[in-house]
């Protein structure tokens, strides 16, 4: 077996593009659960809209930073018609409407009868809207190597997407250490812990709510756009299983920790790599195929969901005192 192969492959996850993509879609999910208590179970469908709103924006010939903008704007219209009717229930009505909308924007996505706008089924093609970010790129055409990796510079899985992505969960991460840091990041943890407590102290919890659902709508919608930068957008590819990855990622990390997302979203994704390369290696093809080699991999991940809420639900970085999972 060649391990110098597989470690490199394993090494390779720890900065791909879609692993930033993940941890920025977690960061998001870290407002709204880690923050704020808010059982959001449709990150998936504020990825989408974000990586619709930025193809399409694209598509249409509009520039890079209106592109940007229209998926934001996309979010935060998701978050508000998401929170308008529910954040003044319990915890777990936003759940059950989040993941309801979620699975409302996928299967509008594929419509056939939208199949001009968004591709339906099939989706929309990378070239055909990553150009205007490509050409911000300052390297050359070509390959660059750094260490044991080697990739192009600024085709759809290259340097320059990883420095961008990599850029924006820096970003992002500082934000949420100011947040934490702050009046207003207090606030929120304070609705997390006793919302009736922080409401009879004078604030207004339900606008608190509403702009940590809009805020960590916003990153998943960032997080949307870096992931399709190395693929397509397809509908199906962000749907239930991704918003289950995603607060896999969060609860293996730590929810309520600046770091936390980061560290699951490398862990999650190196992990499943080793596994399913070790697989393959060791693992004959007369006991099990490739494709359930593939499949074996995702069941110990709902595995590892499962232990972790039960024997660790703080995560690795996370404080048990910082986490409620039987949120009201």
């Amino acid at each position: 077996m060649d391990w110098t192969r597989i470690l490199s492959n394993v090494a390779g996850e720890l900065i791909a593009p879609t692993t930033a993509a993940y941890a920025l879609a977690a960061i998001g999910l870290n407002v709204h659960f880690g923050l704020t208590g808010l059982l959001n179970f449709g990150q998936a469908g504020f990825m989408l809209l974000g990586a619709y709103g930025f193809a399409i924006s694209t598509i249409a010939g509009w520039p890079l930073w209106a592109a940007v903008l229209v998926a934001i704007g996309c979010s935060v219209v998701f978050a508000l018609v998401l929170g308008i009717p529910t954040l003044k229930l319990r915890g777990d009505y936003l759940a059950i409407v989040t993941i309801a909308a979620a699975e409302i924007v996928r299967i509008v996505g594929r419509s056939t009868a939208l199949t001009n706008l968004t591709g339906a089924s099939s989706g929309l093609r990378g070239d055909s809207y990553k150009e205007t970010f490509q050409e911000l790129s300052p390297f050359d055409d070509g390959t660059s190597t750094i260490g044991p990796f080697t990739y192009a510079n600024n085709a759809s899985n290259s340097w320059w997407v990883r420095i961008v992505g990599w850029a924006l969960v820096l970003l992002a991460c500082l934000l949420i250490w100011r947040l934490l840091n702050s009046p207003w990041g207090r606030v929120l943890k304070g609705i997390r812990e006793d919302e009736d407590a922080v409401r009879s102290l004078g604030k207004n919890v339900y606008g608190y709510k509403m702009q940590a659902l809009v805020l960590g709508g916003v990153i998943g919608s960032l997080a949307g756009v870096v992931y399709v930068m190395p693929r397509a957008v397809q509908p199906d590819s962000m749907g239930r299983p991704m918003t289950f990855w995603v607060w896999t990622i969060l609860l293996l990390g730590g929810a309520a920790t600046v770091f936390g997302p980061v560290l699951g979203s490398m862990l999650f994704w190196a992990a499943l790599m080793l596994i399913k390369t070790v697989g393959r290696e060791l693992i004959p093809s007369t006991v099990m195929r490739a494709e359930q080699i593939e499949q074996f991999g995702w069941i110990v991940v709902g595995v590892t969901l499962m232990l972790l809420v039960i024997f660790r639900p703080q995560g690795i970085l996370g404080d048990k005192k910082e986490l409620a999972i039987n949120v009201r």
